[in-house]
Order: C-alpha cells, then sequence, then structure tokens
C-alpha cells in the first residue's frame, strides 16, 4: 500500500486510512463491484499494491475506487483539460464611434459587428468623447441604440448604454440559433381537424358545347330532296 500524502493539493480526496466509513462500494479494474467492509477494502488495496481513493463519499455506502492515488489524479487533471478545451470561448469585439461618425464609416463598422456576432462572440459599441466632444453625449447614446437595433437579428443588448469617464459603452451578446422546429403530433391531429372543418373543393363542371339549332328552310321544295 502506498503511503499517506500530506500534500494539500492531493487531499481532494480521502485515501486508505483516512476514510471513515464501516463499509464501502468498490470498483475499479479487474475488481468486481460490491459493497464489503472498509477494512478488507484497504486489505485488497493492499494486496494489489494500489490505494483505496474515496470517489463519492455522499453515496450511500461510499464509493472507492482501487486505484494508484497519483494515476487517478492525473486522470482528472487529463479530463478537466478535455473539458475546458470543449468549452466554447466568447471573445469580447471593440468598436469605437465618434460622437458624430458619418453613414459611410457606421455602416462599415455595422458590417463588422454582424459578423462577430455571427462567429458567435461578444461585441462592445463605445463611444469616445474627445475635448469638448463630451457636449455632445446625448448623440453618443442616439448612435448607440441605432446600433443595437440595427443588430437586432444578431445580437440582444445585455446593458443599456452607461457613460463612464469619456466613454459610453454598451454590450451586445450573440443570440443563439433556434432550432428548427419539429412538428410534433398536435399540431397535425389539429390541421386534420381544421380541415375537415372546410368545405370539400369540387371541381369544375366543364361545359358542352352548344349545338347549333338546326334552321328549318323555307325557300321552295324541290321534287326528291328532305329538309
Amino acid at each position: 500500500m502506498k503511503p499517506q500524502r500530506n500534500d494539500k493539493k492531493q487531499q481532494q480526496y480521502r485515501i486508505n486510512e483516512q476514510i471513515r466509513a464501516r463499509e464501502v462500494r468498490i470498483v475499479g479494474d479487474d475488481v468486481e463491484s460490491q459493497v464489503i467492509p472498509t477494512r478488507d477494502a484497504l486489505r485488497l488495496a493492499q494486496q494489489k499494491n494500489v490505494d483505496l481513493v474515496e470517489i463519492s463519499p455522499n453515496a450511500e455506502p461510499p464509493v472507492c475506487r482501487l486505484i494508484d492515488y497519483s494515476k487517478f489524479l492525473y486522470q482528472q487533471k487529463k479530463r478537466q483539460k478535455e473539458l475546458k478545451a470543449k468549452q466554447v470561448k466568447i471573445e469580447v469585439k471593440e468598436i469605437r464611434f465618434g460622437p458624430q461618425t458619418d453613414d459611410h464609416d457606421y455602416n462599415f463598422k455595422l458590417k463588422h459587428a454582424k459578423g462577430f456576432l455571427s462567429d458567435g462572440d461578444k461585441v462592445k459599441a463605445y463611444v469616445f468623447f474627445r475635448g469638448r466632444s463630451i457636449l455632445f453625449k446625448e448623440q453618443g447614446e442616439v448612435l448607440l441604440l441605432r446600433f443595437a437595433n440595427d443588430l437586432e437579428e444578431y445580437g440582444k443588448v445585455e446593458a443599456m448604454p452607461v457613460l463612464e469617464g469619456k466613454r459610453m459603452t454598451m454590450y451586445i451578446a450573440p443570440k443563439k440559433t433556434a432550432p428548427k422546429k419539429t412538428v410534433e403530433t398536435e399540431d397535425i391531429e389539429e390541421t386534420e381537424e381544421n380541415s375537415e372543418e372546410k368545405p370539400a373543393i369540387v371541381a369544375p363542371v366543364k361545359k358542352q358545347p352548344k349545338q347549333k339549332e338546326r334552321k328549318e328552310y323555307t325557300g321552295p321544295k324541290v321534287e326528291g330532296e328532305d329538309f
């Protein structure tokens, strides 16, 4: 059996004689999951030259794994790195305006903001007031609100424009793409019921062409002819 570790970083889990429960459920490689007294689990760990690591202390009884403690910590650290790598990292892209930004510059920055939000990044839009331009702070607020309105399909405002020093800042978070809606059974049934209430469509009857009326011959009769 491995000697006790005194490193605080390694004492995230109780091991070996630190386990206080009278009985535990053991798991591990080449080990049948079963509930046994803790002293028997310690004896089994000693026979296999591994540690008895309490991995689920709140279970009833606690669950312990037969494994080398250093190897167990390495596996936990590796798993945390993998989970962290899978997490989506949201970057914050800054877009700067002046209080009197012209339409050409505005549309150029609006196009970039749409691209940032489409890629899942957050946009930090701010108006920088230089010198006496702080007198036009109302124009800066109107500009940011217009910016948020033009990006309504791509993102949502996390907080309204706030003036901090010489900057008026607003954050826009990307919108999550909504999944495609699947047709549910209830909707289908409702559609069928509505279709029964609608009158049946009657195919138009083709009109037969009118036959020309035979005109009676009123001229002089010729012998041998029947009109």
